[in-house]
Order: structure tokens, then sequence, then C-alpha cells
């Protein structure tokens, strides 16, 4: 539709919709399997994401074979425990007590890739990461597509990006930019897992907005 305009009801489902979006863990997660027209879905709402100079730099593979999740379940572990040293007191102990992936238990795994073009991209001279910006915004269009499908997500980014690569065949030039976990849930909570636990907190906005320069 040309010039589509919204209501303020729709206005008010979008955000509620955003606020709760949740990163889902493997704690959370039901063995129930996710219809594929459900999957095609979120995968959509990705291909639908802003991209510099229209370039769709996404690529995604589908992670179904256990004897791949387990091998990236391996990673994880090996990354996690770096991941866990740089903590200390406190805030470590509260590390070891979290858990932070869900690969094995969600029913689909998903790897997002960020694949460069071959030529120069329109808008993309100048600053060469918005490429892979772009592939978060599709990330993001997959988490809010999710939610509102009733769907969980969550985001592992405690793994070695060459290894996921190896695993999964990767071409050379691809970047591995996110690996996701998606499944029906046992209950979405009211506010992010992480502010529950007393991880953090969310920032008030007035504390992250500046006019015109930082002062």
């Amino acid at each position: 539709m040309e010039n589509r305009k919204f209501t303020d009801a729709d206005q008010d489902l979008l955000v509620d919709i955003m606020l709760h979006r949740r990163d889902v863990r493997g704690n959370n997660f039901l063995a129930d399997e996710v219809p594929d027209e459900v999957v095609s879905q979120i995968l959509r709402a990705a291909t639908l994401a802003p991209s510099v100079g229209y370039s769709q730099p996404w690529e995604f593979v589908m992670v179904r074979d256990p004897a791949i999740r387990r091998q990236v379940v391996a990673d994880f572990e090996v990354e996690n425990q770096k991941a866990e040293a740089r903590f200390s007191g406190d805030r470590r102990n509260l590390y070891t007590r979290l858990k932070l992936e869900g690969i094995l238990e969600a029913p689909v795994n998903i790897a997002v890739f960020y694949k460069p073009s071959a030529g120069p991209v329109l808008g993309q001279t100048s600053m060469a990461e918005v490429g892979e910006y772009s592939v978060v915004c599709a990330i993001q269009n997959m988490w809010l597509m999710a939610r509102a499908l009733n769907v969980g997500m969550g985001w592992v980014s405690i793994l070695n990006p060459d290894t996921v690569k190896q695993l999964l065949n990767a071409p050379p030039e691809n970047k591995l930019v996110g690996y996701l976990c998606l499944g029906y849930v046992r209950q979405f909570f009211d506010t992010p897992e992480l502010e529950r636990l007393a991880w953090d907190r969310r920032k008030p906005l007035e504390t992250v907005v500046h006019v015109d320069r930082y002062e």
C-alpha cells in the first residue's frame, strides 16, 4: 500500500513487542519443534531489514545436525572459561551460575553471516563496518518477529567465530555475526534475565542522550 499510515494501536503494539523481547537461554527452551513455516517467517523478517546500499549482505545456515551442535557447544565451553576468568569476586560467582546458551536445548540453531560484496557498495566506502551493521539489523528483525510469533531467541556470542566457520564450511570471506538459538519457551519473563539476576539495570534514557555534542 502506497504511503501506508499506522495507527496509535499499531505503534503501541510495536513498543510492546520490543519491551517483551528477551534473550532466551537453554534452561528455558522447550523441546517442541518450531514449524518450518514459522522459521521461514522469521528468516523473511531478516531480509526486510535495512542494508547499506541495498546490499543485503546476509547469509544464513540452519544448524540441525546434533553432531555439529555438540562441536559448537564444545567451542562455547572453551571460550566461556576464558570469559569467566575476566571477572572476579561476586561478579565471577554470579557468572558461573548463568546459563548463557541453548545450543543443544533449542530445536533450531541459525548461524548468520556477513557476506562482503565483490565490488564497492553505495554508502560503505567510508565506513566498511556498516555492512556488518546491516546484518545486525537483520538479526534484530528476526528477534522481534520471533517474539511476535511467541518464539524465543537467544544470541550466543561466546564462540570463536573461526571455529564456527570451519564447522559450517563457511566461505573464507564470510564473517560470522551471530549464532542464534530459536524455540518455544517455558515462559517469557517480564524483565530481562540479567536484570532479574542483578547483573545490571537498564540505563535511563537521559543518561545516554547528548545534544549537539558530548560535553
